[in-house]
């Protein structure tokens, strides 16, 4: 089972570590990632390996989402299952 996480905002110190020692502390493997910054705004797509998730998804899903808006970012994590229906043509 995979997701894919996405992180958008104004750039800060420690994004890319806020995410990724959420993911470690749950057994989340970061499979592949992509970042960058545009002027001021920072965007990232992970590729996240979900297979040994300690606590349900959703609940993974909501820590990360809180996480970011107390960061003033969007985090949104989205199953490989339905992130591939959406974007199926």
């Amino acid at each position: 089972m995979k997701a894919v996480i996405t992180v958008t905002g104004k750039d800060t110190v420690g994004i890319i570590a806020l995410v990724s020692t959420e993911c470690a502390a749950n057994d989340v493997n970061i499979l592949d990632i992509s970042q960058t910054v545009l002027g001021e705004y920072f965007a990232m797509i992970m590729l996240a390996d979900v297979e040994k998730l300690k606590i349900p998804f959703v609940e993974f899903a909501d820590r990360l989402a809180e996480l970011g808006r107390a960061k003033n970012l969007d985090i949104h994590v989205m199953h490989e299952d339905i992130f591939n229906s959406m974007h199926r043509i």
